[in-house]
Formats: C-alpha cells, sequence, structure tokens
C-alpha cells in the first residue's frame, strides 16, 4: 500500500495522467477506501478546462465505492471490511443551508475529486481534494455510507446520480399523476430520472433527445408509466430557430406539461421545453446549459412558470437512494452500461464526450 495508480489532472494538460503516486496515509478522523469501483462524468474534463478545481495535479473522480482498508484514530462504528460508498459533498454541516437539507448551497460546498464553486477558504477540500479514480480514496468517515450486500460497487459508486435525480424531482413538486418532461433523456441523467420517476407518482413521461434510435433504447427502463418520445433528429430543420420543441411538446400535451427536467448543456431546447409547461409548471435545470433564456420574464410571470435551478445533491438524497436500492424497488444495475479499467480511463473519458455509441453510466474499475 506504499504506491498507487491514480488518474490525475495536472496543471496546463486537459487530458488524464495515470501516474504511481503514495496512497494516502489516513489522519484521526479519515477512512481508507480501496476503491472497487468509480464512477464517470463527462462535465468534470469540462470543468478541468474551465479552471474550477482549485489544486493541481489532483486525482479526480467524485463517485467511488469499495472497502474500508483503514480507519483513524478517532473513527468508531466503521470496521475495516466495511463496504462502503462515498459521499463526494464537501460542506461545513453546521451553517443553515447544511441544517436545512441544501447541503449544496453551503459556502464551503466542493466535490471531492472534482470542483470547488466558492471562493472562500475551503478547509475540507484542500485536504479531501484527491478522488476516486486510483486504486485508494481517502475522506473523512462522516462521508462514507455503509453498502448493503445487494448492492453492488458499480452502482454504489452511482448512487451520486440517483441522488441528483432524487434531488430534481423534489424540486419539481409534481403533483399525483404528473405529466413530465424529461431532456437529454439518454445521458447519465435523464437514464437516472427515467427510472426514478414512477416513485415520484409520474403517469406520463415525455423524453426528448437527440436520436430517436437512443431513445428507443431508453423506453424500457420506464416500466408501465406512458411514455412518448420526441427525437430532435426528427423535427424540421429549422427546429431551433422556429420553436419546433415547443410545437411537438404542445402537441403531444395541448394543456401543457407539469415539470420539466432539463438537463440539456447547451442550446435552445431548455427555452422550448419551458414554453410546454402548463400554467404554473415547474422547469428544473441541471445541465449547466449556457444559453440564455428566451423568454421575458412577463411570460415567466404571467404562466406563473417556476424555474429551479440545482447544482447537486444532498446526503438526504443519496440515503433516500440507498433505501430504494436496499429494498429492491429500485434496480439500477441495468443503468451501467460500459465498465474500464483504470488504465484506460483516458478511453474512457474520450468515449463519454464523443459519445459516439449510447451509454448512460459508465464505471472505472481499479
Amino acid at each position: 500500500m506504499t504506491a498507487m495508480l491514480a488518474a490525475r489532472a495536472q496543471k496546463g494538460s486537459s487530458a488524464l495522467h495515470l501516474n504511481k503516486i503514495a496512497t494516502p496515509e489516513p489522519g484521526p478522523q479519515d477512512v481508507l477506501v480501496k476503491v472497487a469501483s468509480a464512477g464517470l462524468a463527462p462535465g468534470m474534463m469540462t470543468l478541468l478546462a474551465q479552471g474550477a478545481f482549485k489544486h493541481l495535479p489532483t486525482t479526480l473522480g467524485h463517485e467511488a465505492a469499495g472497502t474500508v482498508a483503514a480507519v483513524g484514530s478517532e473513527v468508531d462504528g466503521i470496521g475495516v471490511g466495511t463496504r462502503v460508498r462515498v459521499h463526494p459533498n464537501l460542506n461545513c454541516r453546521t451553517c443553515g443551508y447544511c441544517r436545512s437539507d441544501r447541503d449544496m448551497m453551503c459556502p464551503q460546498q466542493a466535490m471531492i475529486g472534482h470542483a470547488a464553486f466558492g471562493d472562500v477558504h475551503m478547509p475540507l477540500y484542500d485536504r479531501y481534494h484527491d478522488g476516486g479514480l486510483a486504486e485508494y480514496i481517502r475522506v473523512p468517515y462522516w462521508l462514507v455510507d455503509t453498502l448493503p450486500d445487494g448492492i453492488s460497487f458499480d452502482v454504489g459508486a452511482k448512487v451520486h446520480d440517483l441522488a441528483n435525480a432524487i434531488r430534481a424531482l423534489k424540486c419539481a413538486q409534481l403533483p399525483l399523476g404528473a405529466t413530465l418532461v424529461v431532456t437529454a433523456a439518454t445521458g447519465t441523467m435523464g437514464t437516472a430520472t427515467v427510472k426514478l420517476a414512477r416513485h415520484f407518482g409520474v403517469s406520463r413521461l415525455i423524453l426528448v433527445g437527440r436520436s430517436a434510435e437512443r431513445l428507443a433504447a431508453v423506453r424500457p427502463l420506464v416500466g408501465d408509466v406512458h411514455t412518448d418520445l420526441v427525437a430532435l433528429e426528427e423535427l424540421p430543420s429549422n427546429w431551433a430557430k422556429e420553436g419546433g420543441l415547443t410545437r411537438a411538446l404542445r402537441t403531444l400535451v395541448p394543456q401543457g406539461a407539469d415539470a420539466v427536467l432539463d438537463f440539456v448543456p447547451d442550446g435552445p431546447a431548455t427555452s422550448q421545453a419551458l414554453a410546454g409547461l402548463a400554467t404554473g409548471g415547474s422547469l428544473v435545470h441541471m445541465g449547466a446549459n449556457r444559453s440564455p433564456l428566451l423568454f421575458p420574464m412577463v411570460a415567466v410571470m404571467v404562466n406563473c412558470w417556476r424555474i429551479i435551478g440545482t447544482r447537486s445533491c444532498t446526503r438526504t438524497d443519496a440515503q433516500e437512494a440507498l433505501t430504494l436500492l436496499a429494498r429492491g424497488t429500485l434496480d439500477a444495475e441495468e443503468l451501467i452500461t460500459h465498465r474500464y479499467p483504470l488504465a484506460d480511463a483516458n478511453e474512457a473519458v474520450a468515449a463519454l464526450q464523443n459519445r459516439t455509441e449510447p451509454i448512460w453510466m459508465a464505471v472505472v474499475n481499479p
């Protein structure tokens, strides 16, 4: 355990670098986890290019699950050999946001192996910025959750994405029997949301994506929920400028949808989906779309629309995801479509970025 392989980001480089580095030593309140599975997210490379990583070099990867290899002298209740998943959100645990199930709004909020969002001094992020794309990861003891035997390490690593979907569904404040639009429905967050929708009383789903073929592959995930598919490639060629997505949604639901969960990373689909809402409907955005909304605020006012942004989940959301998985109410194994060895981390990231083949969730197994 003196040295380990890790996928690292380095200053001035946009690629991952596989390096042998020292295995971290756990401090008094730390847990050292031998990583069995680490989740991949294409957004980490975008954030790296944008300078959101405050410490370089650093080991990437904010999603991890594995077995406890060592514990610090002040750690109680967590034994060596325990199966765990790592909750990546670092926050102070004492501010008003943290004490009201809004962890992601904490001024200290940052993610292990990922980005920091604030400009204040972040001592936790300073210590725990190295992530899970490695053979071992060191984390504070309060950020590990026991993983029941029935939950695989691969699914355990992706609990964070499931929890993000749960947070977005909560933010939508869906009525019972809701009609829900999910954009970018063939990606990680889209498929996680589709899988969870029935647990939030959704009776009709409208899935929006670029490819009809890929949308058809997602349809079986919804179970018995009535589902319609809207493929952007099948809309008129001028849909982006002429509101073609809005017309397609209004054709399916003339009165408008109850909510849109929007994971679109760029372009006009967010604005056009917003225009497909019913009076009083909600759009929840978690796609980091940099394109401006194309509506005057008077339209939002007149239609009583709610627009909510949320950048992550809370610990409560993650616990709810674990409960659904442990009970067998939620089966997420089929969401894991790609597995890579750590030595192929660059290939894995390239596949996520290029999207030349359908990828729902991808993991690395060190």
